[in-house]
């Protein structure tokens, strides 16, 4: 009797304690997946003993999918328009290494986020599907320039790869909103050549300046002396043997007031004009 009694205690106890585990394991195994605004979640159940596990349902942020006792967990995707950088440094056609940056503005399609971790890598997707074919697109592109001349065609570099690449993301989930060259730099002794360039355009051009301000300085004593010339050619026409008898017969009276008594007028020149001779 005592026996069966010791069994039957032992029985509940075991009882107990297995209801015990299996309340504690039901707590610890409760998850509520959460997702972010501008994200998307890939909802999932891990695989267990028991039960088939994989995709659950997509959440759209900001949102939650609720406590569950099965062990759902979540792969937020950040579905927002975000910018990938690639930096480079390439052979240009003439031979001449170019570094520079290249930017892409990539956004995910809405209600992709499933086909996007299945098929495509999940949070690695740029990673794994887009960055290699990209950098291979911006090569083929800058290849077909001279260095001196990606400058002037950034633009058209840029076009030429956004066409590319928005053709080869067609099927997938990947929209491309936007793809410009960033900063463009040579190497060292180029851009010296260059800046040596620019100074001596910048000599030529004060050069130059200085040629037309010569010419101008020129034109404007020749128009002087063309003045001189016929203002000589005026006086001379009005220069009769009157007038100049007259200023002598002037100049004759105002000496004759001067204090000065060392010059002697002798009035034997032409027409009576005095000839002056300063005396010792």
């Amino acid at each position: 009797m005592m026996l069966q009694k010791k069994s039957s205690l032992l029985g509940s106890m075991t009882g107990l304690l297995v209801v015990g585990i299996l309340s504690v394991l039901s707590l610890t195994a409760c998850t509520n997946p959460n997702t972010p605004a501008g994200h998307e979640g890939y909802v999932y159940e891990k695989p267990r003993v028991f039960g088939a596990g994989g995709y659950r349902a997509t959440l759209t942020g900001p949102g939650n999918y609720g406590v569950s006792l099965w062990r759902n967990q979540v792969i937020n995707i950040d579905m927002r328009p975000n910018t990938y950088t690639e930096h480079f440094k390439i052979l240009a056609n003439d031979d001449l290494n170019i570094t520079f940056d290249f930017h892409a503005v990539i956004a995910i399609k809405p209600g992709t986020v499933r086909d996007v971790v299945e098929n495509y890598g999940g949070e690695k997707w740029y990673a794994r599907y887009v960055r290699e074919t990209f950098r291979t697109f911006v090569r083929d592109a800058v290849q077909k320039y001279d260095s001196g001349d990606l400058k002037t065609n950034r633009e058209n570099i840029a076009l030429e790869v956004t066409e590319k690449l928005r053709g080869y993301l067609s099927v997938t989930p990947f929209n491309i909103a936007n793809i410009v060259v960033g900063n463009i730099n040579y190497p060292e002794i180029v851009a010296n050549a260059v800046e040596k360039k620019l100074a001596a355009q910048q000599l030529l051009s004060e050069k130059e300046t200085q040629k037309d301000i010569a010419r101008k300085d020129a034109e404007i004593r020749v128009e002087e002396a063309k003045g001189i010339a016929e203002a000589q050619r005026i006086i001379n026409a009005t220069l009769t043997s009157n007038y100049l008898q007259h200023e002598a017969i002037n100049a004759q009276l105002k000496m004759a007031e001067s204090p000065n008594h060392t010059t002697v007028y002798i009035p034997v020149g032409t027409n009576g004009i005095p000839l002056v001779k300063g005396t010792q």
